[in-house]
């Protein structure tokens, strides 16, 4: 009895599980790593996905720095590396850049200058941009100009490829420069631009080249077109042939003017690096232009512009070599302190300032030339030059 017990407990818990095949454990195992390669590859697709071009881009502009130019500490401020928007600089984008402004007034021989600057290979001098009074309403519209410029994003005629070395542009003293001179100062010394100034020396002459430019606006002498400056001995003698006449009431305070407003040009730049040219210098001696090249850091080139054939005919009466000495005698006379008068009765010394000083060129053959000084008594009439015949009308 007992061993029956034994036997039915024995065969009574014994339970054996059925057998699964192995193909379905495989096939379980499969599915699983499909879905989770599946889920994997959707997470890296939503990823690259999601992310925007720029980070490619971004990529592509990250370039190891510049090497240091071997220059002085003192340029280190005046060195740049402009990123423009517009184009890539490539290769010269180690290519160091200086900025300038040339700063001049009306006539006074800016534009053959700038021509001339522009002839250099790496140089780009990108005109009078701020004659646009658009361009000068505030202290934001001026320095937004100037970002552009310097940044390489201002486009015209004088601009130059990706390998320039000097940018900068043309500004004459009455298009805001002097109503913003603080706000201009910080800006140049900010972002190191080098100022140029460029001025006449003879002030006489271009009052003469500033009538004789008013009045081809309205006559337009050459076939019928107004032409500031000229690029031909022909076109030159054209314009020459006109001869103004000067108001003698307002001659010595226009040239006081003009010399006070130079002055205070002057004394507002003169925190920044500047370089004082005279229109005169440039055109007897060359080698000041080799000085700009110098001063602008850029590899020194022989300079020519289109203008030479015009430079310092227009504006002044060359048909008599008498009359273009009177003209510079003229404003010799004008400044000096004191003047002397001899005769053979009395001798005067005049103890102010020329009074008045004007010539009046009638024709190639007559020349009126007066000088007037105040003694303690009265007018001197000091002297009068004639050629051929006397004149036969004054201005007065």
């Amino acid at each position: 009895m007992a061993d029956d017990l034994s036997f039915f407990s024995k065969d009574s818990f014994i339970l054996k599980l059925p057998k699964k095949s192995p193909l379905v454990l495989r096939m379980v195992v499969l599915l699983f790593v499909m879905v989770c390669g599946v889920y994997i590859f959707s997470i890296c697709l939503k990823q690259i996905s999601t992310s925007s071009t720029s980070e490619f881009l971004n990529i592509g502009v990250i370039q190891k720095p510049c090497p240091e130019p071997n220059i002085e500490p003192w340029e280190i401020p005046y060195v740049h590396y402009p990123n423009p928007k517009t184009f890539s600089r490539a290769e010269c984008a180690c290519n160091p850049v200086r900025y300038f402004a040339i700063m001049s007034m009306q006539r006074s021989g800016s534009g053959w200058f700038e021509t001339l600057l522009n002839n250099h290979t790496n140089i780009s001098s990108n005109g009078e941009i701020f004659s646009v009074k658009v361009r000068r309403t505030n202290v934001s519209t001026i320095v937004e100009t100037l970002d552009k410029v310097y940044n390489l994003d201002w486009f015209t005629s004088a601009s130059k490829n990706e390998c320039t070395a000097a940018v900068g542009l043309k500004w004459m003293l009455n298009q805001g420069l002097m109503q913003y001179h603080k706000e201009i100062v910080e800006y140049f010394n900010a972002r190191g631009v080098s100022a140029i100034f460029l001025f006449r020396r003879n002030l006489l002459r271009r009052m003469i080249s500033i009538l004789a430019n008013s009045y081809d606006q309205n006559a337009k002498l050459l076939n019928g077109t107004h032409k500031s400056h000229v690029h031909s001995p022909l076109e030159a003698d054209i314009l020459a042939s006109y001869k103004p006449v000067i108001n003698a009431t307002l001659l010595v305070p226009n040239i006081r003017e003009v010399e006070e407003t130079t002055k205070k040009a002057l004394e507002y730049f003169k925190s920044t690096r500047h370089i004082i040219l005279y229109y005169e210098d440039v055109v007897k001696n060359r080698t000041k232009l080799t000085e700009v090249q110098e001063f602008l850091k850029v590899p020194k080139r022989e300079l020519s512009s289109r203008q030479d054939s015009g430079v310092n005919r227009v504006g002044n009466p060359p048909s008599h070599p008498v009359e273009v000495l009177a003209i510079d005698f003229a404003y010799f006379a004008f400044n000096l302190e004191t003047c002397f008068f001899s005769s053979s009765s009395s001798s005067f010394v005049a103890s102010h300032r020329l009074f008045y000083s004007f010539f009046c060129p009638l024709n190639t053959q007559t020349l009126l030339y007066l000088f007037f000084f105040q003694s303690k008594e009265k007018f001197v009439f000091s002297c009068n030059v004639y050629v051929n015949d006397a004149p036969s009308i004054i201005f007065l």
